[in-house]
């Protein structure tokens, strides 16, 4: 299965992205590509990488345009995270967290109709295979605390700066806006 990837610099460092049939299956810090990459060939089976052409330009300007204060410009990029059900759920409950809002995992885990599966929401967050555009960073501990996150907590607390979900009083985000018996649309 052939899966284009490419790299590019953000504010947080640099970032790799892979693509499968126009859809990104990843995004991470280049530092942990290697990882990345493994899960990834786990999940679609034997993968072969090839340098995208274009170097989906698209996706960096929005990318870039994430960073320089369009908030929203990340919204609409299609992804195919390649996750169990459970993980697909959660993932898509992440998505639902406006910017500039925090839930905490036992609020997911209401969202996704599992009031009782926290841990295994915060496992499903921290397998998130596609860094920002998942916006696992919005997940904080239910005391509001900056709990878990993959990139370092350094890295956490800019990009919920940066959303402004840290200034003042942080807006929190319950039940990422639908009912806890409302199943998630998957991808």
């Amino acid at each position: 299965m052939k899966v284009e990837i490419a790299e590019h610099r953000t504010p947080l460092g640099d970032v790799t992205a892979a693509w499968r049939d126009e859809r990104l299956c990843a995004l991470t810090f280049s530092e942990y590509w290697a990882q990345s990459q493994t899960t990834l060939a786990r999940r679609l089976g034997a993968i072969e990488l090839a340098a995208t052409r274009a170097g989906r330009a698209r996706l960096w300007e929005r990318l870039d345009a994430y960073f320089a204060g369009e908030l929203a410009a990340i919204d609409a990029v299609a992804v195919a995270p390649h996750g169990t059900a459970f993980q697909r759920a959660v993932w898509t409950a992440l998505r639902r967290i406006p910017v500039g809002s925090t839930c905490s995992y036992s609020d997911l885990a209401q969202a996704v109709g599992s009031p009782t599966a926290v841990r295994a929401v915060g496992a499903a967050n921290g397998a998130n295979p596609i860094w920002l555009l998942i916006p696992c960073h919005r997940a904080i501990g239910a005391d509001g605390s900056l709990t878990g996150y993959a990139g370092g907590l350094q890295r956490k607390r800019w990009l919920l700066e940066h959303e402004g979900a840290l200034k003042n009083s942080p807006q929190r985000h319950r039940g990422t806006e639908k009912s806890r018996t409302e199943q998630p649309s998957l991808f």
